[in-house]
């Protein structure tokens, strides 16, 4: 097609459904603005970056601040960190999304359902504060429901939050309650779409509701849950940076302190800004080979992918 056909059709497109690009025009600017605009700053990873000469001005150092990433004991701390806790909530809380979709669509009293529905999905809308005071409360030595119970079962208190060893398996088990219900939406969707002729068919094959929960409906969504497994592992070294900082302290580094709570340490509180830049970027690049590696193996062996 010739260039000046081609651009003949683009203009007729554009009049024809003006409209529609006008809304999605928002968007657009929005994404080159805070998404495709800050990318500029990425290059003060290899500078030796000063406030006072800016970006442009800074002279360049190659990859000086890889190399004391790298070297550094804490930043290797904390992505160790990172990958356990995010490795642990992928595995205890990736499935628990979808054994909840699956209740849900088992439960025939419309009552029970709804209320139900929304008494798992008020979580993800309380802010990360307020839950990470609940958390608090909930586990301090002298008021907390549960330092009550261990006292009142013959035992001594646990200063919960202060200990290392206990760090991740409350930081993992509070965010699938604050996240679980939520998150189910979308499998409940996926579930929806499947063909109720299929169950009819079950049925008059002597199906139990089990057998067509494992036969039918499982199946169906199969895709919907391997798209949502590969997002959530390039999303493995993205741990909920606010809740963090809300729970840990010093005492916690050895097991709470993750990658992005290093980044804001040395790049807000510390002022090196560039060696801050310098560890977004190798989360970036690791969150990227991550989604490609896991969409080329979900492609490969189950036909399914994001592309």
């Amino acid at each position: 097609m010739p260039d000046e056909t081609r651009f003949q059709r683009v203009l007729f497109v554009l009049r024809r459904d003006w409209q529609l690009y006008l809304m999605l025009a928002p968007t657009v600017i929005w994404l080159l603005l805070f998404l495709y605009k800050p990318m500029y700053g990425l290059q003060i990873a290899f500078k030796d970056y000063s406030i006072f000469r800016g970006i442009a001005a800074s002279p360049w150092v190659g990859l000086e601040h890889f190399h004391t990433l790298f070297g550094s004991d804490q930043f290797v701390r904390a992505v160790k960190n990172t990958v356990i806790i995010s490795a642990f909530s992928l595995l205890f809380g990736f499935p628990v999304p979808i054994l909840l979709a699956l209740m849900f669509n088992e439960i025939l009293h419309k009552t029970f359902k709804k209320t139900a529905q929304t008494i798992v999905y008020l979580p993800h809308f309380i802010s990360s504060v307020i839950i990470a005071g609940i958390v608090i409360t909930a586990f301090s030595p002298s008021v907390g429901i549960i330092n009550y119970l261990i006292s009142w079962l013959g035992f001594e208190p646990i200063y919960f939050l202060t200990k290392p060893e206990w760090f991740r398996p409350i930081f993992i088990g509070t965010g699938i309650w604050q996240e679980a219900g939520f998150s189910s939406i979308v499998y409940l969707a996926a579930i929806a779409g499947v063909s109720p002729t299929l169950y009819e068919s079950a049925v008059v094959d002597g199906a139990s509701r089990w057998q067509m929960m494992w036969k039918i409906t499982l199946p169906s969504i199969m895709t919907t849950i391997i798209i949502m497994l590969i997002i959530r592992i390039g999303n493995l070294l993205e741990v909920s940076f606010e809740m963090i900082i809300l729970l840990y302290q010093p005492a916690t580094f050895e097991t709470a302190d993750v990658v992005n709570t290093w980044i804001y340490r040395q790049g807000l509180q510390g002022g090196q800004y560039d060696l801050a830049a310098a560890a977004g970027l190798f989360n970036a690049v690791v969150a990227f080979v991550l989604v490609i590696a896991a969409n080329s193996l979900s492609k490969r062996y189950s036909r399914t992918s994001l592309w």
